[in-house]
């Protein structure tokens, strides 16, 4: 792997700093106020924060800079990981908004690509890639999270269309979203992993209820979503009727790569809270500092290489949950560091805090990276029985059709 940039590269490099100069202004601490997507706990400020996206989203692919990795044919550039992560490192450098379309742009796209039909690639690919539609993930259920192969929401066919009736929960922008993927329950005599079929679904078709969840934060980014005799047409399933698994795993891979790959690898922020508070000059701080610079530096490496895979045509596979893991890890370390370095200030919040309370937030907000995405405790599994090659964990439900399967 070479770390460093072929004059093409650099090329590249220019060509976007050149675009987002022209298109853009220079970011500066504070300039987004409350617009701190996780942390937004004012509805008109989250409105507000959700048309800049799309907005940003509009200007970048009219001028050619949205979806620098996907194919021409589809809106995207046409180019590889490492321009990708070129033009993203000069896009922090400048005030944009792209929260909103973590779920579109970086899992249903992909997965329309892989399993999708022309038709369906046709109508959505485009509308996501310009930012007209925002998208959410309806996976999770009260019963059903890290083991997705329990989800309950059922799927009946009725002619052209299918009824569905369930529950979904932690639907991240659901309340905002236009489209959502989302997995059912379409034959109970199948065993758990089987029977099951991903739909699109458009999120104002009648019997959609979406709820609030507040977080300890005070925002309400997570959803609960409630589905009651809710109508889909045949042609909106991905892939086959009851083989929905496979194009879930799509989705859920290039969803730990995005959390991967969505940490900022950079030290250089914690490094000036570091210097402000004056807390390097503590032994045992420095000690921190060094661990959460490690490991900065290791997800940056390997973010290289899967962007390095990605470039030689090696979809996101299992090994993505190693990035995962060391991110959550990551987060939660870094979390108590931030407010380590404050001393008593840390128990602050709000105006009174150093920074607006923005590294409370933090703190408040790192253990969601435990859960979501996949548990930490099942990332483990997926490495020793995916990428180790390890026996897996003995399983009473294997084969055994899912409504047998006590509840």
């Amino acid at each position: 792997m070479d770390f460093d940039e072929s004059p093409a590269e650099v090329a590249f490099r220019a060509e976007s700093l050149a675009f987002l100069e022209a298109q853009a202004k220079p970011f500066v601490e504070d300039a987004l106020g409350d617009e701190r997507s996780i942390f937004i706990t004012d509805h008109d400020v989250e409105s507000r924060y959700v048309k800049r996206c799309c907005d940003w989203q509009s200007v970048k692919y009219d001028y050619g800079w949205a979806g620098i990795t996907w194919p021409k044919e589809y809106g995207g550039r046409g180019g590889t990981g490492f321009q990708d992560a070129i033009f993203r490192q000069e896009e922090a450098k400048f005030i944009n908004a792209s929260g909103v379309f973590a779920v579109g742009l970086g899992m249903a796209g992909p997965t329309l690509m892989a399993h999708g039909t022309d038709a369906q690639k046709d109508r959505f690919l485009k509308p996501m890639l310009r930012g007209e539609e925002v998208w959410c993930q309806l996976f999770s259920e009260p019963n059903a999270g890290s083991d997705l192969g329990g989800l309950a929401t059922s799927a009946v066919r009725d002619g052209d269309e299918w009824i569905v009736n369930g529950q979904k929960v932690w639907n991240s922008g659901a309340h905002y979203s236009d489209w959502g993927i989302l997995l059912t329950r379409t034959n109970l005599d199948a065993s758990k992993h089987r029977g099951i079929t991903y739909f699109l679904v458009d999120m104002r078709t009648p019997g959609i209820d979406v709820r609030p969840l507040r977080q300890i934060t005070g925002a309400a980014h997570f959803n609960e979503v409630f589905l009651t005799d809710v109508r889909i047409p045949h042609e909106n399933i991905i892939g086959q009727i009851d083989a929905g698994w496979g194009p879930m795993m799509t989705t859920l891979s290039n969803e730990r790569t995005l959390i991967g790959g969505a940490t900022r690898g950079d030290f250089t922020e914690i490094a000036d809270l570091a210097r402000r508070t004056g807390s390097h000059r503590s032994p045992a701080l420095r000690q921190d500092l060094a661990r959460s610079y490690t490991r900065s530096a290791i997800l940056k490496f390997l973010g290289y290489r899967v962007r390095t895979a990605t470039a030689r045509g090696v979809a996101p596979g299992p090994e993505s949950s190693i990035m995962k893991l060391l991110v959550s890890e990551h987060m939660s370390g870094q979390g108590d560091l931030v407010l380590a370095m404050q001393g008593a200030g840390g128990m602050l919040a709000g105006a009174d805090a150093l920074d607006g309370g923005r590294w409370q937030m933090e703190f408040l907000g790192q253990w969601s990276s435990k859960i979501g995405g996949g548990t930490d405790e099942i990332q483990r599994n997926t490495i020793g029985e995916k990428v180790l090659a390890l026996p897996p964990e003995p399983r009473v439900d294997k084969n055994i059709p899912f409504r047998d399967i006590p509840k």
